[in-house]
């Protein structure tokens, strides 16, 4: 559900119902390009909050009943499809900002130094696209809430440790540095590509904290009927085959990144159809369907 870098995961939009399609869409349209505002190019930090500052205030206008940006402003292609999605599926104006305030901390905020700030980032980076997408197929509850912020903060977080080199070499780190310092994993460990036993000690606990929350996460995919659900199993089973790669790989991310090939597909197809939930994968199962 978390709309992001999630190459791995499976977008299936075939599977959406037709009438999804378009405001789905829409919200892609706008996390992505605020995303690449926050990210992308050479842009001074303080261009970079100037551009989003115009994305809050078109979402204000929204919010406020007033007209849009004009149709010769570039936000207007953004947000003018954007606007009739939230008005027709009644869509919570505070996700959207939310996002935003996610992609603003991206612009100054390059180290976690605990836990906490860490999953406060994911809350509001991916876990309002979860909560979107529940409300419009009208299944926004307390405890489809509770899972999907589970799954979408879990694929966030397999998302930043398959990512860390890429990350590195673009000034963040996402690892908290209380835990870099528990390990005693040092950012010249990181910068020289260090797989040591430190190391793999850290990941591995990170890892399986992304593999915790899948999992809790999962019984959403089978609550949802039709092909919600099952587009749900197949990007849960997308992030665990990521986090068995990174098994595999022992953590070295440095030399590879984890990718999924086709023989992964069938894989995740397998798994998708299973019945049971509570099933847990590991890498020991690995070539296992």
């Amino acid at each position: 559900m978390a709309i992001d870098h999630y190459e791995n995961f499976p977008v299936a939009s075939i599977l959406l119902p037709r009438r999804l399609r378009a405001p789905i869409t829409h919200i892609y349209r706008f996390a992505r390009s605020a995303d690449d505002i926050a990210d992308e190019g050479t842009a001074l930090p303080s261009q970079r909050l100037a551009l989003l500052a115009g994305f809050r205030e078109a979402l204000r206008q929204i919010q406020d009943g007033h007209p849009l940006p004009d149709p010769s402003d570039t936000r207007h292609a953004i947000f003018a499809p954007l606007e009739r999605s939230i008005r027709e599926f009644k869509l919570p104006l505070q996700h959207f900002f939310d996002l935003l305030s996610a992609f603003e901390q991206d612009v100054v905020m390059h180290r976690y130094p605990n836990e906490d700030a860490l999953l406060d980032y994911c809350t509001r980076s991916a876990n309002p696209v979860g909560r979107l997408v529940l409300h419009l197929y009208d299944a926004a509850n307390d405890e489809n809430t509770r899972d999907s912020d589970a799954i979408c903060t879990g694929l966030q977080l397999t998302n930043f440790w398959q990512d860390v080199a890429i990350d590195w070499n673009n000034g963040r780190l996402y690892i908290p540095l209380d835990a870099l310092a528990r390990h005693g994993v040092t950012e010249e460990d990181i910068a020289g590509g260090s797989g040591c036993a430190a190391w793999e000690d850290l990941m591995r606990g990170l890892v399986q904290q992304a593999r915790t929350l899948l999992l809790s996460g999962l019984p959403l995919a089978y609550r949802l009927r039709g092909r919600a659900g099952f587009e749900l199993r197949l990007t849960v089973q997308g992030g665990l085959r990521i986090l068995e790669r990174l098994e595999q790989l022992h953590y070295n991310i440095f030399a590879h990144r984890p990718t999924l090939g086709k023989p992964d597909w069938i894989v995740l197809l397998v798994r998708a159809l299973r019945k049971n939930p509570e099933v847990s994968y590991n890498s020991r199962d690995i070539n296992k369907a």
